[in-house]
C-alpha cells in the first residue's frame, strides 16, 4: 500500500503569484567516488576554479569569483559507483554560456582534454552538448539563442525542436574569431 499522495493538478484560475520571473537555479552539488578525480576534471576539461576545500570530502568551484557553481562531495559516496541504468536520480545539469563563440571554446577545451561528447542537439531556442562527467553524472553545456530567434507557431507558441548540432560548424566559430584566447 502506497503512502504518497499524488500532487494536486495546478489551478489555473489561482489567485497564487508565479514563481518571480528573475527566479533562477543557482549551483549544483554532486554526489562523486573520488574526490581528487573530480576536482581535476571540472577544474581541468572545464577552466572552474576551486574556490573552497573540506579537506578530502568536499570542494566547491566557480567561474568568474563566485562562491560556487558547483560543489563535489565524497560525504555518502566515495568509492561508490554511478546509478544503474532505468533507476531515478539526475539526468543531467547544464552549464549556460553566454554566446556561440564561448560555447565553441568550451567544447574546444573539452575535447583538446579527450573528454568524450556523447550528443549534440539544436533545440531552436538553444544549442546544446551533452556529456557525462567520470562519475557518470550527465552535463549539459549550452548557449540560448536571443529569445526573438526562438521557434513559434503562427500562434505564438514555442516549438522546440531536436535538430542535430553541427559540431564542426559550431568549432568554426574559433576559426572566425581568430582562434582561442
Amino acid at each position: 500500500m502506497s503512502t504518497s499522495t499524488p500532487f494536486p493538478a495546478p489551478d489555473v484560475a489561482s489567485d497564487r503569484p508565479a514563481v518571480h520571473p528573475a527566479v533562477g537555479i543557482g549551483h549544483v552539488h554532486l554526489r562523486v567516488s573520488d574526490l581528487e578525480r573530480a576536482v581535476a576534471f571540472y577544474r581541468d576539461a572545464f577552466g572552474f576554479a576551486v574556490t573552497a576545500r573540506y579537506g578530502d570530502q568536499a570542494a566547491f568551484l566557480s567561474a568568474g569569483g563566485y562562491h560556487h557553481h558547483l560543489g563535489l562531495n565524497t560525504w555518502e559516496s566515495r568509492g561508490g559507483s554511478p546509478p544503474a541504468p532505468g533507476s531515478t536520480g539526475l539526468y543531467h545539469f547544464a552549464i549556460l554560456y553566454p554566446d556561440r563563440l564561448e560555447l565553441a571554446r568550451a567544447l574546444r577545451r573539452l575535447l583538446d582534454h579527450g573528454v568524450r561528447i556523447g550528443g549534440a542537439s539544436d533545440h531552436g531556442v538553444s544549442e546544446a552538448i551533452y556529456l557525462d562527467d567520470p562519475d557518470g553524472n550527465g552535463i549539459e553545456i549550452y548557449r540560448d539563442r536571443p529569445r526573438e530567434e526562438w521557434p513559434r507557431t503562427p500562434d505564438g507558441e514555442l516549438t522546440m525542436t531536436l535538430d542535430p548540432l553541427d559540431l564542426n560548424g559550431l568549432l568554426a566559430e574559433l576559426d572566425d574569431e581568430g582562434g582561442r584566447r
